[in-house]
């Protein structure tokens, strides 16, 4: 008998959503910051068994759209609830309510299996954990509700036992041997997007998108060239820094993580160009992935 599923993991920004991903996968294919809204895209990540393969899906966080950016952002929760064979809801420990509640009606009136992940539990005490497992429990009714740290690691072999348990029977979506639906390109983008959530604050971050122009494989390096999109002018002298140090920042850690990720050398080349607007500009979000 083989168990194959699509388990989707859905909740507010900044809950530990891409961190629990990357537990469950065994790899960093989603990255990770501080800052909300990190997560932009349904990232898969495939793990797979002799006798199972999990398909995890890591979703953008629900917030109130603010620009067509955030209304495909919410585009790509909505599609991971259609598509669920089982849910992993997750909240933080002093979260009380789910922000959406159409989408929390959307998973109480489905059949679909469903677990409330409390993370960050490390963070409390036990009793806030057993009040916060009460309160979630009224919510969703019908979920299993456990506490977690996806950060430490707490309880995480055990919500993949019951993910396993919870698969329905089906041979395997995709080729054993896949890790992702995901191609280099798009991690290259992810890598340097996460470098300029960390290094730049307030607006800069948010108003930024990276596209990869080049990628280019060969025998002794991977050659690569990516343009970070800005709306405003100012924003692109932001970016590049005095002398272009802040930039080069960026390119440094970046090359660091992509020749990480890939195992090989890299050569990496960046350039900041202005799109005006283009958070809510439709061809623009069309040309970036955002919209199919």
């Amino acid at each position: 008998m083989h168990k194959a599923g699509f388990v989707n993991i859905i909740g507010s920004p900044n809950v530990g959503k891409s961190t629990l991903m990357n537990k469950l996968v065994g790899e960093k294919l989603s990255i990770i910051t501080s800052k909300a809204q990190t997560t932009r895209h349904r990232i898969m990540g495939i793990v797979n068994g002799e006798s199972h393969q999990i398909v995890y899906s890591d979703t953008p966080g629900i917030v109130e759209p603010a620009y067509k950016l955030h209304e495909s952002m919410l585009k790509f929760v909505q599609n991971a609830l259609a598509d669920a064979d089982v849910f992993l809801v997750m909240v933080e420990v002093g979260e009380q309510k789910f922000k959406n509640e159409i989408l929390a009606d959307s998973i109480n009136q489905s059949d679909v299996p469903t677990l409330v992940l409390i993370n960050k539990i490390d963070l409390s005490n036990q009793e806030g954990v057993e009040e916060a497992v009460a309160n979630w429990q009224q919510h969703f009714p019908k979920a299993k509700v456990l506490p977690v740290s996806a950060l430490h690691g707490f309880n995480v072999d055990g919500v993949m036992k019951l993910i396993t348990d919870l698969l329905p029977e089906s041979p395997p979506f995709f080729p054993k041997d896949q890790l992702t639906d995901k191609p280099m390109r798009f991690f290259t983008s992810e890598i340097i997007r996460e470098k300029l959530l960390l290094y730049y604050s307030k607006e800069i971050p948010y108003a930024c998108e990276v596209l990869v122009e080049e990628y280019k494989e060969q025998p002794d390096i991977i050659r690569i060239r990516a343009v970070i999109m800005v709306e405003r002018e100012s924003q692109k002298g932001i970016v590049i820094g005095k002398g272009g140090v802040a930039l080069k920042k960026v390119g440094t850690e970046a090359r660091r993580d992509i020749e990480a990720f890939t195992g090989q050398k890299v050569f990496l080349e960046l350039f900041v160009k202005v799109e005006k607007n283009w958070r809510t500009n439709t061809s623009k979000l069309k040309r970036f992935g955002y919209i199919e």
